[in-house]
């Protein structure tokens, strides 16, 4: 068996990246989303429990499986 990079990678679309930006950055590196992961990020105030941002995950498969 040949040891080379793994078979599936999660990828964080990172703060001011786009989504574009993410995915090409998945394609350089040799890996093909498969799916998207949305993530709420909450934080506690007087008020109670508001939501204020999300993390956006993608799940890629790298493309020498494919082969």
């Amino acid at each position: 068996m040949i040891l080379g990079k793994k078979k599936k990678k999660k990828f964080r679309v990172e703060d001011n990246e786009t989504l574009d930006a993410c995915l090409s950055r998945i394609q350089k590196e040799g890996y093909r989303p498969i799916r998207r992961i949305e993530k709420p990020i909450f934080q506690e105030n007087k008020k109670g429990i508001e939501p204020v941002g999300r993390e956006i995950i993608f799940e890629a498969i790298s493309t020498e499986m494919d082969k």
